[in-house]
């Protein structure tokens, strides 16, 4: 593969002859597999390999972009980036200050997805998937696989120069039962931050969601209505990103006025119980790194704390507008890209009850669990839950349809009246946002309870 490293240095003399309020340059280079099935079939399978970069100019308040998928000719490439920035600048520059940086950071995966090959995994898939269709009544399926390996080199005028090494791995499944004309679906997600260890060995969850799968065919539909409910960590973390996290990326609070009018840091959203947190320092998750894509180390950055508004997601740009500190949250998907406002891990902290205190005063209430999809649209929100129990009189009663939950973010976090002592960080998925995806995130929490829910039958 071409030698990112050269060129990186290369560039670094072609930027110091041209004239800008700031100029960097991201180049990279991965190698990534792909293993797809479609019932019992094996529809795709391969092995990919990339290699390019991009550099951006700031003049004038305006932004010049050009991404590259070749090495060469890298004195015009910055050429034109300062021309572009030239042409759209007209305004003061800012971006809030850095230190600059010179670093290296090595992969940290435990089990990297680049030293297995490619028969040993598609014979693991077989092995899931042979599962699935030993379960009765299963009538299709869907298994994906994927892993890169990448490598990046960052470095700006300013004097940063930053090479980083990460590896990713995902893998969902789905089975579909039905009978007659209905029709049921579980689907099972999981990641790591290159460990192919994480996705090995689930032969005993890959049968129990083909039979929940199956379960649901015979379940009972709930009657839509207003409940107490409590989340799984999968749900709950999905709710806290989705429809809170999003919301806390700087530069949609700063473009849309109503938006920042209610999201004003010291107003009250929940508890003082209630701490939502958005870090990339936490080791092994598949949204932390050591440096975002514009340099900035990462931090820990409450978002909520004791129920209060008291921080948001920046980058440098965000940070300089709003005059607020950067928090190292600018990520692009791939070279392709700029980098833009993004989340990394993004969780509920750990409150003090147990899942039995959380359930135990319900009379008539609802346990859901993992998550199908939802929508999202300002403060409000439509999900759809993978499974759904009823509780009744503080137990956990007969499985459910699933279900959908909908409500205002704002007025949701604020009937909270419950957080559990059981974190957990659902690894599976990527993040979307102005056509930029899959990036690799995490979410969170524990067990949460929210009071006068509106549910709705799945």
């Amino acid at each position: 593969m071409p030698d990112i490293e050269q060129a990186a240095h290369r560039l670094a003399e072609i930027i110091k002859t041209h004239h800008a309020d700031y100029i960097e340059a991201r180049l990279e280079k991965s190698r990534s597999t792909y293993i797809k099935y479609r019932g019992k079939e094996l529809e795709s399978i391969g092995k990919t390999s990339s290699a390019g970069g991009n550099v951006r100019a700031l003049i004038k308040g305006g932004w010049g972009f050009v991404s590259f998928n070749s090495l060469d000719d890298l004195s015009e490439r910055v050429a034109l980036a300062v021309k572009q920035a030239e042409l759209a600048g007209g305004e003061k520059s800012e971006l809030a200050p850095v230190e600059p940086v010179v670093d290296k950071v090595l992969t940290e995966a435990d089990s990297n997805p680049a030293a297995i090959s490619l028969e040993k995994k598609k014979l693991l898939l077989d092995e899931y998937n042979d599962i699935i269709w030993a379960v009765p009544k299963i009538q299709t399926s869907n298994i994906s696989y994927g892993d890169s390996c990448k490598k990046s080199v960052f470095l700006s005028s300013s004097g940063s120069y930053i090479e980083q090494e990460r590896a990713d791995v995902t893998l969902r499944l789905v089975a579909v039962a039905t009978e007659g004309s209905d029709i049921q679906q579980v689907g099972l997600s999981l990641g790591s931050r290159g460990d192919f260890g994480k996705v090995t060995g689930l032969h005993q969850q890959v049968e129990e969601m083909s039979r929940n799968a199956v379960g649901l065919l015979s379940a009972p539909q709930v009657k839509g209505k207003e409940y107490s409910v409590v989340l799984d960590p999968v749900l709950a973390g999905v709710f806290v990103h989705e429809a809170f996290g999003h919301l806390s990326e700087a530069d949609f609070v700063y473009e849309n006025k109503r938006l920042g009018e209610i999201m004003t840091l010291g107003r009250e959203f929940g508890s003082p119980e209630l701490n939502i947190v958005d870090t990339a320092t936490i080791p092994g998750l598949r949204g932390s790194y050591r440096y975002d894509d514009e340099g900035v180390p990462a931090t820990k950055t409450y978002l909520i704390s004791e129920g209060k508004l008291v921080g948001r997601l920046h980058s440098r740009e965000t940070a300089a507008k709003m005059k607020e500190k950067p928090t190292g949250n600018a990520r692009a998907v791939s070279y392709r890209y700029p980098p833009i406002v993004r989340m990394t891990n993004t969780f509920i902290e750990p409150g003090t009850a147990t899942f039995g205190d959380l359930i135990g005063d319900i009379k008539e209430g609802l346990y859901v669990k993992n998550w199908y999809g939802g929508t999202t649209s300002m403060e409000m929100f439509t999900f759809s839950s993978g499974e759904a129990y009823r509780i009744r009189n503080g137990k956990i009663a007969e499985q459910l349809r699933p279900v959908t939950l909908t409500g205002n973010v704002f007025k949701t976090l604020k009937n909270i009246d419950g957080i559990g002592n059981d974190l957990d960080m659902n690894q599976g998925g990527g993040c979307g946002k102005d056509g930029q995806m899959p990036l690799p995130v995490s979410n969170g929490s524990p067990h949460i309870r929210i009071r006068h829910c509106l549910v709705g039958g799945g």
